[in-house]
């Protein structure tokens, strides 16, 4: 058969082509399934366990808990429900992704877990989990609950509606989560604190490493001292896209945070992304070196040193919505600012009125 040579710039055009339709980002198809009985609901992209909705009253909050990154690495620290070797055991209450926060009508809903004594209970909040709304499973996964915030005599403060939307390529792994809370109460005011709002424990590679012991305190005079690090490893870093590296992220705005570093032969990233619809947009972030990663739109005057503040306040029948987005990403190399900005300029352009 006679062969025809190409001209040399089609040839490298026809090379081009070949090489980014070998390497395209495919979507996966999304599954989601129901245990009902567990109170648990696993999402898998393609083949692989993405993550799972945990929703039990034990937990004192639903969580996506672990998630894992494409290749199956799970990316969110294991304790306390599954400690893995080397786990900090500081704050039990951070596990896998949540939203809540401290200071809601004086409860507080960030901070409660399994080891706050049954006498100090009164004093924290409970969000509990009643329906599961809608599951959806194809190209992108859908997953929406109803659940109460509630005092510990079960009244009710805020009812929220909230709706995940899950999809993945070969190396990334996206969450939107939309999240409306309405006032039940005549009155219902998140006064400005510094633990919340979108929370994630990260795993311990990604903490930032530290060679000292620190101690926190919370709004109630709690302290709690995390422990330096004896090993080699934490390797994490945050960045801004306002250019905040390392611990500097924390208490500055940006549209996002992504923190980054080293899991096994992989570079692995997690962004948040902030939307133009929330509250006090751009967002502070509560982005901490020991793992806790946060959005905290509403820990205006702990972020400013008191310079200023922001009290949010519902009225009974009024609702507030936000509106998140989570990028998960590893290979060789993790998204650039220019990447991120893009994702976040798409995520900008959604449709997020409401989680309803």
């Amino acid at each position: 058969m006679l062969k025809t040579a190409l001209p040399s710039g089609v040839a490298l055009l026809l090379t081009l082509a070949s090489f980014s339709e070998a390497t395209a980002q495919k979507s996966e198809a999304v599954r989601v399934v129901k245990d009902p009985k567990a109170k648990k609901i696993d999402v898998y992209v393609g083949k692989q366990v993405f993550t799972t909705f945990m929703y039990p009253d034990t937990l004192e909050k639903p969580v996506l808990y672990p998630i894992r990154a494409a290749n199956g690495t799970v990316v969110t620290r294991g304790f306390p429900v599954n400690p893995r070797p080397g786990d900090p055991t500081d704050h039990p209450h951070h596990l896998g992704l949540w939203l809540n926060f401290e200071n809601v009508n004086g409860l507080d809903f960030w901070n409660n877990s399994y080891a706050i004594p049954q006498e100090k209970k009164s004093t924290y909040g409970w969000i509990k989990t009643d329906k599961i709304l809608t599951t959806t499973s194809g190209p992108t996964g859908t997953l929406a609950y109803h659940a109460n915030w509630t005092n510990q005599k079960n009244e009710v403060l805020l009812e929220e509606t909230t709706r995940f939307e899950f999809s993945g390529t070969e190396r990334e792994r996206t969450i939107d989560r939309v999240t409306t809370l309405k006032a039940v109460m005549d009155v219902v005011t998140f006064t400005d604190a510094k633990d919340g709002l979108l929370g994630l424990r990260l795993a311990h590679e990604l903490q930032i490493p530290s060679d000292k012991d620190e101690k926190f305190t919370d709004s109630k005079g709690i302290v709690t001292v995390v422990k330096a690090g004896t090993d080699k490893t934490p390797n994490g870093n945050y960045i801004t896209s306002a250019g905040k590296r390392g611990n500097d992220a924390w208490s500055t705005r940006a549209t996002w945070c992504k923190v980054y570093g080293k899991m096994g032969q992989d570079s692995v990233s997690i962004t948040i992304i902030d939307h133009p619809k929330n509250v006090n947009y751009p967002t502070f972030w509560h982005a901490r070196g020991y793992g806790l990663f946060a959005a905290n739109p509403l820990g205006e005057k702990i972020f400013t040193n008191d310079k200023s503040a922001k009290n949010l306040q519902l009225k009974k029948g009024e609702s507030v919505t936000f509106r998140y987005r989570i990028l998960i990403d590893e290979g060789g190399k993790t998204p650039t600012t220019k990447q991120l900005n893009d994702a976040a300029a798409d995520f900008a352009k959604k449709s997020v009125a409401s989680a309803k």
